[in-house]
């Protein structure tokens, strides 16, 4: 499959139904997750950053998060968004630059958030946050070819602003062109209803906090596009990595290893995960 193939798929994801975008953190996870059936990646900044030893927010360079990329594009034959924060910039013309490399390593999208990294001042003010996304929207026109920018109104989850600010935003980054819109975790469905009640372009919704209570048919019945998961997979493995030690560790118990996957269904996942990417 081509690049290009990959664009045109990724982009026909977001024209109709409701789909799960996972969020893979290094190129092993991604091929499991291609074997497993997923139709399309992200990246997520804080998966990739605790691979690091980082925490999220702001850790990342741009260079680091686009070779991350890279190599999640390499791992699998599946179209693949990037997580690329605040776009490694606060001026229009550095978020610019982000999506025009964005789209040069072969990216299928990418989400610019609403988020200053700067602590005491989370988001940037309204007029500011709606240029960068009009300059983001206009670098991933000139790339010539099917590329989906997502525009993020992070301030309901960070405490910058409140959910009719963040729906305020949503509304004009849509007026200005983006292809996806993007609340993180709306504190219920209620709050998600009114997201989507107030725009009509495709809207992602993240399975963090209470949204982990509806399944896909629940949200796909509101109306919901795609579902990501951010960084919530790689905190499950996290989680084993601190029941298992401390099961050791603490109580002496090797019971937790018994939870594990076989190592030949681990083979067959990864190779099922890249078996279009080798030409197979």
């Amino acid at each position: 499959m081509t690049l290009a193939d990959r664009h045109d798929r990724f982009a026909a994801l977001h024209g109709s139904g409701c789909f799960v975008i996972p969020n893979p953190w290094d190129i092993g996870s991604a091929r499991m997750m291609a074997g497993l059936g997923a139709r399309a990646l992200a990246t997520s900044s804080s998966a990739q950053a605790f691979t690091l030893g980082r925490p999220d927010m702001g850790s990342l360079s741009r260079d680091e998060a686009l070779t991350h990329a890279q190599d999640i594009l390499a791992a699998t034959p599946l179209p693949v968004s990037g997580d690329l924060e605040n776009g490694f910039a606060d001026d229009p013309d550095g978020v610019a630059e982000t999506v025009r490399l964005a789209g040069e390593v072969g990216l299928s999208g990418c989400g610019i958030e609403d988020t200053r990294m700067v602590a005491g001042t989370p988001s940037y003010q309204f007029d500011l946050a709606l240029e960068r996304i009009r300059a983001a929207v206009a670098a991933a026109r000139a790339l010539g070819r099917p590329f989906v920018l997502v525009a993020r109104a992070d301030g309901v989850l960070n405490g910058a602003y409140d959910l009719a600010e963040g729906i305020r935003r949503l509304q004009a980054f849509e007026a200005a062109g983006a292809d996806c819109l993007y609340l993180p975790v709306p504190p219920g469905r209620a709050e998600l209803a009114q997201v989507l009640a107030a725009v009509s372009a495709p809207v992602n919704a993240l399975a963090a906090g209470p949204l982990r209570d509806l399944s896909l048919a629940d949200l796909a019945a509101m109306g919901v596009r795609r579902i990501s998961t951010g960084g919530q997979i790689a905190r499950v493995t996290h989680a084993a990595i601190r029941d298992c030690l401390t099961g050791m560790l603490e109580a002496g118990s090797f019971e937790p290893l018994k939870n594990a996957a076989a190592g030949d269904e681990i083979d067959i996942l990864l190779n099922g995960g890249m078996a279009d990417a080798r030409g197979d």
